[in-house]
């Protein structure tokens, strides 16, 4: 049997949403407070992807600053109908649903249209058209009565408007008593509304539920099977945890996959944050059956048979590269590229001077050779490995020293420093199961355990990003720092 290696899409991507155009399938993932924001790829097989762009890639679109990195673009959702993609999704603040959009293009590589606000309150947003050609919005929120913690509701969205319209149905609140229910997907079979969504939360207590009904409207009837997927109740040396948010999607030859999250943790603890993994789905007459074999998900598991077990995807070219809540002062030079100084720190919730990518691989190795003549004591610019503002650690070279400093609930510290006397240096991160060790020119400053940028230590829903800054730390500055190179190679 030929297989593939789980996750798809490593690193994190977390509730992805996928939709099929002929032979052609696009995912979009969360991105939170990184900018650009919704990241959206293709690919012809489901296992294979390359990302076509960002949906939210002008910074007038969607502001972001202000937001903890948490916050932000939550569990967008994308559908194609009568030509048209459509993205719908959240701008977050403080954990909680602030503005619901929907976005739409004609062509899913771009340009996408500016956010048009939707009269909808709560999370995780989800379209589905009908066979009348009717489109219905779907969202979960705080419950309105005695049911739940929490409701998932429908109304329709005029999509020649891109207004709600119509009434509210409230659909289910829930295969779980007393768990909160999100992340809500409408399906149609043989005549039958299937409704999946998750409940558990997005932790160890993970699920995928669902419920079904004669008519779009409801009346629901939960699936007595639910939790249809979960991972919740293996032990500890399962390799995936967390497992939830699913979302399916039919191939041009009949079969159903899904795409949902999860995270790999290292005796109790992931850095890398939600990954995207591909199940396969059967159909009964009782309704859907994820991984049907095994009723898990695996690490290794059969090809689609549209695969062919060649990779297609092609090159990122840069699109894997994020800033913090908005773009920064970046520029070619020769032999690389140049990083404005900004005065934001890493810890604000501002747009520091910042460009990161995600660690996809626990074993890698970073490697920059960065050019800066710091003007001020307060500039600084190097490596930073970043979880949040409040939790990073940062390799950087200052006025005469490279400083090692880790910074965790509000306070930074020092853990080492090395007198330096040239303005270019070539600063290393080596990353394994035990931790990260950075070096400057071949020499250790010291390592921090691997959990120290765990979800479980940090709190929020991101993972690691891998990257480069510059501050001046408050200060007015016109400095740039020069970088070179920068390689990011897995182990």
């Amino acid at each position: 049997m030929r297989t593939f290696r789980n996750p798809v899409l490593p690193g994190s991507h977390p509730d992805p949403s996928i939709c099929r155009v002929g032979a052609d399938f696009y995912l979009v993932t969360s991105s939170f407070a990184y900018y650009p924001g919704i990241p959206l790829f293709h690919s012809r097989d489901l296992v294979h992807w390359r990302q076509l762009t960002h949906v939210l890639n002008r910074p007038e679109q969607l502001p972001l600053n202000g937001l903890d990195v948490s916050d932000g673009i939550w569990a967008p959702t994308i559908r194609q109908h009568d030509g048209t993609f459509y993205v719908v999704s959240t701008l977050a603040r403080n954990r909680r649903g602030s503005l619901t959009f929907v976005v739409t293009a004609d062509d899913p590589a771009g340009p996408w249209s500016d956010p048009v606000p939707l009269d909808a309150d709560g999370i995780d947003p989800s379209l589905f058209f009908d066979d009348d050609g009717r489109c219905w919005f779907t969202a979960c929120r705080d419950a309105n009565s005695s049911n739940g913690p929490g409701e998932l509701w429908l109304r329709e969205l005029d999509t020649d408007r891109l207004k709600l319209v119509g009434p509210t149905h409230v659909l289910w609140h829930g295969a779980v008593r007393g768990a909160w229910v999100e992340a809500p997907h409408l399906y149609k079979r043989d005549g039958r509304y299937h409704l999946i969504a998750a409940e558990g939360g997005t932790e160890s207590n993970h699920s995928v539920t669902a419920a079904h009904a004669d008519a779009v409207t409801g009346p629901y009837v939960t699936d007595p099977r639910s939790p249809l997927l979960t991972h919740r109740h293996r032990g500890p040396d399962e390799p995936i945890h967390n497992v939830g948010h699913a979302d399916l999607v039919d191939t041009p030859d009949g079969e159903t996959w899904a795409v949902t999250l999860g995270v790999r943790p290292i005796d109790g603890t992931h850095t890398l944050g939600r990954e995207v993994f591909l199940v396969p789905v059967t159909w009964t007459a009782h309704g859907p059956v994820f991984a049907p074999e095994t009723g898990a998900v695996r690490l290794s598991e059969r090809l689609p048979s549209i695969a062919s077990g060649q990779s297609t995807a092609e090159p990122a070219f840069g699109l894997e590269w994020n800033s913090l809540r908005g773009p920064v002062d970046i520029r070619p030079s020769p032999n690389g590229f140049d990083l404005r100084v900004g005065p934001e720190p890493l810890s604000t919730l501002g747009v520091p001077a910042f460009v990161g990518r995600r660690q996809q691989h626990v074993r890698c190795h970073v490697r920059a050779r960065i050019g800066f003549a710091a003007a001020h004591p307060a500039e600084e610019a190097g490596l930073v490995v970043f979880q949040n503002q409040d939790h990073h650690v940062t390799l950087a070279l200052t006025k005469d020293t490279v400083v090692l400093t880790v910074r965790e609930a509000g306070t930074s510290s020092r853990v080492a420093t090395m007198p330096v006397t040239e303005n270019e240096v070539v600063l290393t991160i080596e990353a394994d199961e035990a931790g990260y060790t950075f070096c400057h020119n071949e020499t250790s400053l010291g390592t921090i355990e691997r959990s120290f940028f765990s979800t479980e230590r940090a709190g929020g829903f991101v993972g690691v990003y891998l990257g480069l800054y510059a501050t001046s730390n408050g200060h007015p500055s016109g400095s740039r720092a020069h970088i070179r190179s920068f390689d990011y190679q897995p182990r």
